[in-house]
């Protein structure tokens, strides 16, 4: 390289042999206590997608609406599911957030939450029938209606979901 330094004391050498700092995977996951965990769900396999809607929400008038799309098929169950081996019936499902800095940042974090499986879960219905289901991460899937019907208004909404995600260790 040119320079009369010794290789070892060379910045870029330190990490070609191993001896730099973490991985920025490890440094995410890493815990308190040094172990490193990779965070993981039971979500079955699925698609997320969102678009712009040109309208507004209930409490947020000036800006458009993110429609978030997510799509699991039927399938069958495995180990991480309550009845491996069994079917389960898959989902179509909406949610809604507003196209601001806030609810920008709130589909990062669901986003990550979705790709670490644990927006959905298998779970069995009041029916009997095992099916996908939201996990414990709130969702808005109704634009309207108000908190009782899991839709807009409701102004604590992004910093709530927001709290719960980080609980999780998704920031």
């Amino acid at each position: 390289m040119g320079s009369n330094q010794s290789s070892e004391k060379l910045y870029c050498n330190r990490f070609l042999d191993g001896n730099g700092p973490p991985s920025l995977v490890q440094q995410a996951n890493a815990e308190v206590k040094g172990i490193y965990k990779v965070l993981s769900g039971t979500q079955p396999p699925g698609q997320m997608t969102w678009v712009i809607l040109h309208r507004d929400l209930p409490g947020h008038p000036i800006d458009n609406t993110l429609q978030i799309n997510y799509i699991f098929p039927g399938g069958i169950q495995t180990d991480k599911h309550p009845h491996p081996g069994q079917p389960y019936a898959g989902l179509r499902l909406c949610a809604y957030l507003p196209d601001s800095r806030d609810g920008r940042r709130v589909l990062k974090l669901l986003d990550k939450a979705f790709n670490t499986e644990l927006l959905f879960s298998v779970a069995t219905n009041n029916e009997g029938q095992d099916v996908v289901t939201t996990a414990s991460i709130p969702l808005k899937t109704q634009a309207e209606g108000g908190i009782k019907v899991d839709g807009y208004p409701d102004p604590d909404y992004l910093k709530n979901v927001r709290k719960i995600l980080k609980d999780k260790g998704i920031e």
